[in-house]
């Protein structure tokens, strides 16, 4: 009589670090669907209850990029004349005006995107950068998890129902850490490229020098100056007068005056201005609490610290030394997160970073809901969970182990 072969029972698979961060991020992608979709429904998003196209951030990028085709660029700048051609745009008129405070560079991609009709320029405008965040967070991580985080990253929901830019910073201050040891030249690129939102670089420089970057400084440079150049050449003179013109006004209305709404401001300003403080005070805070975060990523960035939790802080850290940073600014924030990700699996994780990431990711989910910096809040969760891992492994790491 034949034996009968026994088959031994297939074991589960495993509910790894990465199996679980790939569940999260899915889950949460898969809720901002079925959100956007509802308010879709509901006429509260893309289009009305009339079928009209709604305002949002998005309709001075595309009104900026029709005036610059129809050779007007500098018009984009007069706030009067953008905002007749936003209305023009979206064919109704509409309560509030969307500025253009984007340097003239940033014309070459607003015309672009305007070539298409209004609608479909904000879908290709956010499924393109949406794309390009998802594979450059895809390439710190190495696998289709870093697909998950950026589709499921809280700011990203806040990026995509206000047709902002988000996902291009993110594409951008990623690229740069990405690929600043082994491919200077194409980290510079990026860097380049990011001086189109000049706020969120200022502590690259710093970084850079102390580090002894001097090739991707170099070529940062450079590609500033020749998208510069190209703008001049392209626009003319009078949008770059327009431009710098405009700064003050511009600052004096959001800065100072508030006309966004201080509590929408993610940083030491907008919150000391949104608890009423005065604008001499809270920018007296801004640049004490700017000093100081960039004093402690200098010395982290000079210290034997894993590359990786240097590269977290820093990119965590961009959005801490300016007053003008906004929660779909915010996107870029999941470069800190894949940095720190791409340790702790390697690694392990340390008991506070799950709960702190946690954290961090629902106080950026609870911001329409709470009138008070919960972005701000998030910022500093996570780099401070970059830092306090890299004091632990500065303490605990031989200084043989230096990395050259």
């Amino acid at each position: 009589m034949d034996a009968t072969p026994v088959t031994k029972p297939i074991a589960p698979p495993q509910l790894t670090a990465r199996r679980l961060i790939g569940a999260i991020g899915l889950a949460l992608a898969l809720s901002y669907l079925i959100a956007l979709a509802g308010t879709y429904l509901q006429g509260h998003f893309l289009v009305d209850g009339q079928g009209r196209p709604i305002a949002n951030d998005f309709v001075d990028v595309y009104a900026a990029g029709q005036l610059a085709l129809n050779g007007k660029a500098a018009s984009a700048y007069d706030w009067t004349l953008h905002r007749a051609a936003e209305v023009r745009a979206l064919g109704h008129e509409f309560p509030n005006y969307y500025g253009w405070p984007y340097p003239p560079t940033f014309l070459f991609v607003a015309a672009g995107v305007a070539m298409l009709p209004y609608l479909a320029a904000l879908l290709v405008w956010l499924a393109t950068s949406l794309a390009a965040c998802a594979a450059m967070l895809r390439y710190i991580l190495g696998d289709k998890i870093g697909i998950l985080l950026a589709l499921g990253f809280p700011a990203a929901l806040w990026n995509i129902s206000a047709g902002q830019n988000g996902f291009l910073t993110a594409t951008l201050i990623g690229g740069t850490l990405a690929f600043l040891r082994q491919r200077p030249v194409l980290a510079g690129i990026f860097l380049g490229l990011l001086t189109y939102k000049p706020q969120f670089g200022l502590l690259f420089p710093l970084v850079l020098i102390v580090d002894r970057r001097w090739r991707t400084l170099t070529v940062a440079a450079l590609v500033a100056m020749v998208l510069a150049a190209t703008a001049w050449l392209s626009f003319g003179t009078t949008p770059w007068v327009a431009f710098f013109h405009s700064l003050p006004a511009t600052g004096h209305l959001v800065l100072g005056q508030g006309a966004g709404d201080f509590n929408r401001l993610q940083s030491l300003f907008g919150l000391l201005r949104a608890q009423g403080g005065s604008e001499a005070l809270a920018w007296s805070v801004q640049a004490t609490g700017s000093i100081a975060v960039a004093a402690g990523i200098i010395w982290l960035w000079r210290s034997r610290a894993p590359f990786d939790l240097k590269a977290a802080a820093l990119a965590s850290a961009v959005f801490l030394v300016t007053p003008y940073v906004y929660m779909y600014d915010l996107s870029a924030l999941a470069v800190a997160v894949a940095f720190l990700l791409r340790f702790a699996l390697e690694r392990g994780f340390t008991a506070s970073e799950p709960l702190g990431l946690a954290a961090g990711g629902m106080l950026i989910l609870i911001y329409p809901y709470v009138k008070t910096q919960t972005g701000l809040a998030a910022v500093l969760i996570v780099l401070a969970l970059a830092v306090q891992r890299a004091l632990v492994e500065l303490r605990f790491t031989p200084s043989v182990h230096r990395p050259a």
